[in-house]
């Protein structure tokens, strides 16, 4: 617990240090978002300083390291962290130096990332005891299940991966909701003694820290150097902790902005130009029908935070 706390809030502190020192940085190199939502108060936000990644990443690894000796179980979900933030960091690269919106092709981002998570996949099998063996929600004994545990792997990496990049559209969104996805992790950690905590832990003081300058209206946004960065910790914390059913329901807000996204594409292709939705992610519905950033953020972390203690009652 006492290792927890002080990862915690050594993170925090990094974080808002780092997070201070950057913006300034940022906007002296003229690093900021290229907007292309449609929509007056999403192009207002042109300019604003981005890939903010860069602040609490470090801030992660920084006070985390202290703790790596006593906490062996760190070092994949650390790995994850870090790789994929490195991933964001190109992406957010190419796109300030094409001066678009676009940075790392789909099949480049893609094969980073399958590297990533191939690597993961293997030292999983190679150092967990019973690597197969998953705890599903509301069931008492874990379960064998053999083989497939390594195609469900790399389907809840990547699709999980891609939900937290899609949660990252509006100020301040990502950063509370993965901050209780990250404290609810903590919890389980210490339910099963499975030792991530200090990780988990600082992921969310980190995001807090952040957040200080990430609410609404933002001064910084996290870019994907820090979504792709989320998204590898949230995954690969799900499976380490032989959870990886529950981030359906804790991860639920990820979910949605997924779901959402897959269910417009398919519906315009089926029909040749209709809408299920006003537009997606389904953060940006809201904001169509009159919602502020702000009420969204509340009421999706409102929301996050309920299942959390629902997928706690499952644990």
């Amino acid at each position: 617990m006492k290792q927890a706390i002080l990862a915690f809030g050594l993170a925090l502190i990094l974080s808002a240090v780092f997070t201070a020192l950057l913006i300034p940085l940022l906007k002296k190199k003229h690093i900021g978002q290229h907007i292309r939502e449609v929509g007056p108060k999403h192009q207002q936000k042109a300019g604003t300083p981005t890939m903010g990644g860069m602040a609490f990443v470090p801030a992660i690894l920084f006070a985390v390291i202290p703790f790596l000796k006593d906490h062996p179980e760190i070092v994949p979900v650390l790995a994850m962290t870090v790789g994929y933030g490195l991933i964001g960091l190109l992406d957010d690269g190419l796109k300030k130096k094409h001066g678009v919106n676009e940075g790392l092709k789909a099949w480049q981002k893609f094969g980073l990332q399958l590297l990533m998570t191939v690597a993961f996949c293997w030292y999983r099998m190679a150092k967990a005891a019973d690597p197969t063996m998953i705890r599903i929600p509301f069931v008492k004994e874990p379960v064998d299940i053999g083989f497939w545990v390594i195609p469900l792997f790399f389907l809840l990496v990547l699709g999980t991966d891609n939900g937290v990049n899609l949660t990252d559209g509006i100020d301040g969104l990502c950063s509370s909701v993965t901050a209780v996805v990250a404290l609810f992790f903590t919890a389980i950690s210490f339910l099963y003694g499975s030792g991530i905590e200090p990780v988990t832990a600082a992921v969310c003081g980190a995001l807090l820290g952040f957040l200080l300058f990430n609410t609404n209206p933002a001064r910084i946004f996290m870019g994907d150097t820090g979504s792709l960065a989320l998204g590898g910790f949230v995954a690969s914390s799900a499976i380490i902790l032989r959870q990886p059913f529950m981030l359906l329901i804790c991860g639920i807000i990820y979910v949605c902005e997924t779901l959402s996204v897959m269910i417009q594409v398919s519906y315009f292709k089926i029909t040749h130009g209709k809408r299920v939705f006003k537009m997606t992610p389904i953060h940006h519905t809201f904001e169509f029908y009159g919602w502020s950033e702000a009420r969204i953020v509340i009421v999706f972390t409102v929301i996050t935070v309920f299942f959390c203690c629902v997928a706690y009652l499952g644990a």
